[in-house]
């Protein structure tokens, strides 16, 4: 049989056993724990000689379905589904690091992921270096014996700043560090980051997965191209484990003392959310280039940003490495922070609210909502100013979310 496209794959992934009702869907396993036949075979489950679930802290059948959906479908080494983005950038860090050992990043960050790297895993001794991950020549000499990745969002939110992954993955080869990236707004079937080099990608599958804002999860995704002997911290997985070595010290030691499951029901609801991944991609994408081609014509817009716009400065890099669908974040400045709070305030089928990649149209006004704890400074290194409005473009007909902004500048 020939090779199956990707949302044939999306619908058909095989289930892990045959459901003796031949259910179209896999059941929800709404149990913490499962029975044995016998004292054996617990044993042998918890000393990891039989492949079985025990208990849903540590796996459950329903969370492995979707986790063997995401597998087959971007050709993954191992992929273990969390309860959250934030869960899974958390456990991925702590995987590879230990106190005295530092990452490499962007200042364009996601608000939280700034936060977990400056006010909490900071206090753990790991050291966040922060560089302009366009600029490869100033790289480098961030690195020494102690770094060991460099972690960066293949579309900055709410920046949309595109780095070169291929430029990436040639200095992280070089220096046998990892490559770890955000790709929440480029999902597989957006963006194939294996083949792009990335070692670890990392998504919160509450957006573009979910599709309709149902539930929050994460992902995370070892593709299987990195030596992981040159990883401190795995040295003694690396021979019982070999090229599992990440995997197995994520889901036997973080994941599963952390407690980071992601619940059965929401394991499902994504499994069912990711069957029209492409659908709702491919609209959202449509409507995020008619919207950002509109407000480049509205005199009361100061200026536009979205990477599939031949003005954006990433237009090329990101046509190279997400084709046609350069994501559904629009970002667009006004000229006074009271003209974002007007705007907003009159919207009627466009949503105040945060989260991004929902069905709906979801705006938000970043400085004094998600980047609200930080200082003005802070937030001007991160690139956000408070003239600033991030848009996540939903799959409305495009006429009608126009509309709706157009009766809304208005009242400027």
């Amino acid at each position: 049989m020939k090779e199956l496209g990707f949302s044939t794959k999306l619908i058909h992934t095989p289930f892990p056993k045959k459901d003796p009702h031949g259910a179209l869907q896999i059941p929800v396993y709404l149990s913490s724990a499962f029975e044995f036949d016998d004292s054996e075979g617990i044993a042998e489950a918890f000393q990891g000689k039989r492949a079985a679930h025990a208990y849903s802290r540590s796996g459950n059948p329903t969370v492995e379905f979707f986790e063997q959906k995401i597998k087959y479908l971007t050709n993954a080494n191992a992929v273990l589904a969390v309860s959250s983005g934030m869960a899974a950038i958390t456990n991925t860090i702590l995987t590879v690091c230990k106190a005295g050992e530092n990452i490499i990043t962007s200042r364009f960050l996601f608000g939280n992921t700034y936060s977990l790297f400056e006010s909490t895993l900071k206090n753990f001794g790991i050291e966040f270096r922060y560089a302009d991950l366009t600029q490869l020549n100033t790289i480098e000499s961030l690195i020494d014996k102690n770094t060991r990745a460099i972690f960066f969002e293949t579309i900055t939110n709410p920046q949309l700043e595109v780095a070169d992954v291929s430029a990436l993955s040639a200095i992280t080869r070089k220096n046998n560090i990892l490559l770890i990236s955000d790709s929440t707004l480029t999902p597989p079937g957006v963006f194939d980051a294996k083949s792009f080099g990335i070692d670890i990608n990392i998504l919160s599958s509450t957006k573009f997965i979910s599709g309709g804002g149902t539930v929050v999860g994460g992902l995370i995704i070892d593709n299987g191209l990195f030596d992981w002997s040159k990883i401190p911290v795995l040295s003694e997985w690396v021979s019982k484990f070999g090229n599992l070595a990440f995997y197995s010290k994520l889901k036997k030691d973080i994941f599963r003392n952390t407690g980071a499951c992601l619940s059965p029901m929401n394991a499902y609801l994504l499994s069912i959310g990711i069957e029209t991944l492409m659908l709702r991609v491919q609209r959202s994408v449509d409507n995020a280039l008619a919207v950002s081609s509109w407000l480049t014509k509205h005199p009361k817009v100061k200026s536009v940003n979205y990477p599939g716009l031949e003005s954006s400065p990433f237009f090329n890099i990101a046509k190279t490495q997400f084709g046609t669908l350069p994501g559904a974040l629009v970002s667009f400045d006004l000229h006074t922070e009271a003209d974002c709070f007007k705007l907003q305030n009159k919207l009627k089928i466009i949503k105040r609210a945060t989260n991004m990649n929902d069905n709906k149209s979801l705006i938000i006004h970043p400085w004094s909502t998600i980047y609200s704890e930080y200082s003005s400074s802070v937030k001007q290194l991160a690139g956000i100013s408070d003239t600033l409005i991030r848009f996540s473009v939903g799959i409305e007909d495009s006429k009608d979310i126009i509309n709706d902004l157009s009766q809304a500048f208005d009242s400027i």
